[in-house]
């Protein structure tokens, strides 16, 4: 069973008062604190955990963030920030005893500064709505998760979010510019800016992906880039995944960097394309899309390339887009994969690892091994370029023990990541769901440096508490190297 802190029952007893003080900050019906109300905040993507939140608060300006925080900070009251509730990692799983802070209403796309390439938005508008907002001007926002009509850019900075095209142009980290944040104890900071290199420590990349426990995201200042003169897209069917992973690394060795590269196997093929009606290959075991992007004269020399590598490591399928709607047709299969197999599955458990690329076919083909093992069904939906793996194990909760089974095939998947030199994630963050597997990846006093800087901004660990850290030592504690006290230990939290 997962474990979250110890329900502290003098706040909960508090609940009364704090939801009092709180619609003191803003306005009665931002403070949520009924039942019925309190529902569609108990659980974020990682739906199989669900614990409702003591109560909710939506705040919509600066000021009511900072004092909303700082009236936890100075009660000694926990806080769990939530965006869009996407994240697949239980990264925003509240608290039976925290506020949960809602960045909902801080929607408005502040600036877009076309001469410096850049906008101004604050934290709960969607990733697609930055892109639609500039498209009509040549411009764009690189990173773009499958989750992009729904996910927030405040989630994205909190997780650190990919998506198909950070193969060549990055993560959140690489295409945000600055965020404007309030600390625990209610002090606004700024970090980064406008200008491409801020002086003194590189606090805003440490910043980004640390998943809410250092700070509340109220504005993010994104880097706009210009949209390629041609975009075009490839499809490849190869015979095996191990076919199709040797054409991956084949092409990066070749010098090659496409604009996106991502694979599907069998039962995500067939799923997406029943889903959306792709025109994808029916009868090859994996598929490629490889997206090459620049001046036309190039495009065409590489996608030349590309084709002649897939052909020397047997593909047995290449179709290149034809058109502008004939590209997003190819990519809307992949994009959709996602709900896609929710059309072969009750349910499915979406994992996230990352590993070196030229490992790509000895990790697909273990993975084959497993499946047999646990009896599970999976489908490989992933980030080919850059090695985030994105296996869809599927299962039916409603059948004892099969919940169980999954994680621990999970479990399995990511152990395998870090056993060849890959990490425990790439994009959906740690969270609760990879919590109790950081110290396969890292010693305890590495997870103790770490848990020092979130004490530099959270002395009392108030923000987001649970997450991350397998053990959770006070902070008076972390100033010797070597702790075996002063540790909060985790109650179980039931599963859905």
């Amino acid at each position: 069973m997962l474990k979250m802190p110890e329900p502290n029952a003098e706040v909960i007893g508090r609940r009364a008062e704090i939801a009092r003080v709180l619609r003191e900050i803003v306005a009665d019906e931002a403070v949520i604190d009924d039942a019925t109300g309190l529902r569609p905040y108990e659980s974020d993507g990682l739906t199989a955990y669900r614990q409702p939140p003591m109560l909710v608060v939506l705040p919509e300006t600066v000021d009511q963030v900072s004092r909303i925080l700082r009236y936890c900070h100075d009660t000694g009251i926990r806080v769990v920030p939530r965006g869009a509730g996407t994240s697949l990692s239980g990264g925003a799983l509240p608290l039976a005893d925290a506020v949960m802070l809602g960045m909902a209403k801080f929607n408005r796309i502040l600036e877009v500064d076309r001469a410096n390439r850049c906008a101004v938005v604050q934290p709960g508008v969607t990733n697609l709505a930055i892109t639609q907002a500039v498209e009509s001007d040549g411009f764009y926002y690189a990173p773009d998760p499958s989750s992009q009509i729904a996910c927030s850019i405040g989630g994205n900075v909190a997780e650190n979010s990919g998506g198909v095209h950070c193969l060549k142009y990055g993560l959140t980290t690489n295409n945000v510019l600055g965020v404007e944040m309030v600390l625990i104890d209610g002090t606004v900071i700024r970090l980064g800016g406008k200008a491409l290199d801020a002086p003194g420590l590189d606090l805003l990349g440490l910043a980004i992906g640390s998943e809410g426990m250092l700070g509340v995201v109220t504005e993010v200042t994104v880097r706009l880039l210009r949209a390629p003169e041609t975009a075009r897209a490839v499809l490849l069917g190869f015979p095996s995944a191990e076919a199709a992973g040797d054409t991956v690394g084949a092409i990066i060795a070749a010098g090659i960097v496409p604009g996106g590269m991502e694979m599907m196997d069998r039962p995500a093929i067939h799923a997406a394309d029943d889903f959306v009606h792709a025109g994808y290959p029916r009868d090859v075991e994996a598929l490629l899309i490889v997206e090459l992007d620049g001046p036309a004269v190039e495009v065409d020399h590489l996608v030349a390339q590309v084709e002649a590598i897939a052909a020397s490591k047997g593909a047995s399928y290449t179709r290149v887009s034809a058109d502008e709607a004939e590209r997003m047709v190819f990519w809307s299969g992949r994009k959709n994969a996602f709900p896609a197999v929710g059309r072969i599955s009750p349910d499915y458990y979406c994992m996230d690892g990352t590993i070196p690329r030229a490992r790509l076919p000895e990790v697909l083909s273990r993975i084959s091994e497993m499946t047999e093992r646990y009896g599970l069904r999976v489908a490989n939906v992933f980030h080919a370029g850059d090695g985030n793996l994105h296996p869809l194990i599927l299962y039916d909760a409603n059948k004892p023990g099969e919940l169980e089974k999954a994680e621990e095939f999970g479990a399995d998947i990511l152990k395998l990541c870090v056993e060849v030199g890959g990490v425990l994630t790439g994009e959906h963050g740690v969270g609760v769901e990879k919590r109790d597997l950081m110290e396969t990846m890292f010693t305890e006093d590495d997870l103790k440096q770490q848990q020092r800087v979130k004490c530099a901004f959270d002395p009392d660990q108030l923000l987001n508490p649970g997450k991350v850290f397998p053990v959770l030592h006070r902070c008076a504690e972390l100033g010797r190297v070597h702790v075996h006290g002063g540790e909060t230990r985790f109650p179980d939290i039931p599963r859905f």
